[in-house]
């Protein structure tokens, strides 16, 4: 089972990618959430069963109350423990290229991009980690 996580805080962004993904065959679910502590305590909870954990997840860098920063971080603090790779992929509208630079400093973080999402930006994505039909 393929399983997408895109947290966000931004409605009008849930609603751009689920635009981008329908009637696409990429994922069997996708999670839409702004509440990413929650994501990390669910894959805290179950870091032991790659089954239940995401194959994929976007995350949004500036949120108010728990940010795609405090994600990352925390997220690294978790990887020895998680037991399968879960790529992360920084979504923001910043144009500083320090956020950029600080962001690909997490080794899970495959690629940072810049809002708006658009489709072939999905596509390129999705086809780089052979997620598509797997």
């Amino acid at each position: 089972m393929r399983k997408l996580v895109f947290i966000d805080d931004d409605p009008i962004d849930h609603f751009l990618m689920k635009h981008i993904l329908r009637g696409k065959n990429y994922f069997d679910t996708t999670t839409y959430t702004v509440y990413g502590s929650l994501v990390l305590d669910y894959i805290e909870e179950h870091k032991s069963e790659p089954e239940k954990l995401p194959d994929m997840i976007f995350v949004d860098l500036n949120m108010p109350l728990f940010s795609g920063w405090d994600f990352l971080k925390r997220m690294e603090q978790m990887q020895d423990e998680i037991s399968k790779d879960i790529p992360v992929f920084v979504i923001s509208s910043s144009l500083r290229p320090d956020d950029k630079a600080t962001s690909s400093k997490y080794s899970f973080v495959q690629d940072f991009i810049s809002k708006p999402v658009n489709s072939e930006e999905i596509e390129r994505i999705v086809s780089s980690q052979s997620v598509a039909g797997s």
